[in-house]
């Protein structure tokens, strides 16, 4: 049933993509935020007692459903599966996104792909060049694709067995209570954060040898080796690493904001950033996201022939 639920989840979401500012994903937040103004007293204790107490009960009432519906019918079972996984995956969340700016770079419009990438990233790109809005592109589009599809599908994976989609709403909700708390609520957000550095330990490594895998497999591995650890974040450099050693290409280096010039990390190796590169890194993101729906598969095979 994993297997199925997934399948038909990504199907419904390339047919029907659900906008990150839903309904859902948008009373999470509101809650969140009156949660951290009635709690926050700048402590750590504050922030783990505000996360559990928003998280645990959306875990209960998932996990309470989905027994319900298998004891009336797998078939409803299946629907809450495909209907939590719908709500908390998003591929074409960014896809849609990566897609409109690789279409106005190759139709040279820069204006646009900086505007479409500004309301994607949430960061000023009116001083960009084509370059630097391409190696911004395929940075956002390597870490969105693991927060949207790789962590959450990981997750979901690995409870599945016993608490229906609880994984993939867990790590949905970890992964927006830090982006919401961690950044800017001192003491208070640091549990947020602890709570998605723990999620992300093995869906993380795993992605990024997905992506070796599934590009050029020496590069990704040297670069995620030697490089990961001088991006301000770690988790993201190793996935940008790995992505960027994977498809061949440069990233990080310097930007072009806010009338200054940011100087970062240079990750990869190979060519620098061009806007050819953006097929390439959508190719790759694909070829991984197909490996691991492959991989589920064959699990699923396996339970399923073990209980025969």
């Amino acid at each position: 049933m994993t297997i199925l639920a997934l399948i038909i989840a990504l199907a419904l979401e390339q047919f029907r993509p659900l906008s990150n500012r839903n309904l859902f994903t948008l009373a999470f937040v509101r809650l969140a935020n009156q949660l951290e103004r009635g709690l926050n007293a700048g402590e750590l204790r504050n922030g783990m007692g505000a996360w559990l107490l928003l998280v645990l009960p959306l875990l209960i009432v998932s996990l309470v459903i989905y027994m319900l519906l298998c004891r009336v019918n797998v078939g409803f079972a299946l629907l809450w599966d495909v209907a939590i996984l719908y709500l908390t995956m998003g591929f074409r969340q960014f896809s849609h996104a990566f897609s409109g700016i690789s279409k106005a770079l190759q139709a040279d419009d820069l204006e646009t792909a900086r505007v479409l990438l500004a309301d994607w990233s949430g960061q000023h790109t009116s001083e960009m060049s084509a370059d630097e809005v391409s190696r911004m592109a395929i940075e956002q589009g390597l870490a969105d694709s693991y927060r949207y599809v790789f962590g959450t599908l990981f997750w979901f994976v690995v409870l599945a067995w016993f608490a229906g989609p609880a994984g993939a709403l867990l790590y949905r909700s970890a992964s927006l209570l830090a982006q919401k708390w961690g950044r800017s609520s001192g003491s208070f957000g640091r549990f947020s954060v602890l709570a998605l550095e723990v999620l992300d330990y093995l869906p993380v490594r795993l992605t990024a040898a997905s992506f070796a895998i599934m590009g050029n497999f020496e590069d990704a591995v040297y670069c995620w080796r030697t490089q990961a650890q001088s991006w301000s974040d770690y988790i993201d450099g190793i996935l940008l690493s790995s992505g960027a050693g994977a498809i061949g290409v440069r990233l990080g280096d310097t930007l072009h904001q806010d009338h200054t010039v940011k100087f970062r990390p240079e990750l990869g190796v190979g060519e620098a950033a061009t806007p050819d590169y953006l097929a390439s890194a959508v190719g790759l993101i694909w070829r991984t996201a197909i490996l691991w729906i492959a991989l589920v598969l064959l699990f699923s095979l396996g339970s399923w022939l073990g209980s025969v």
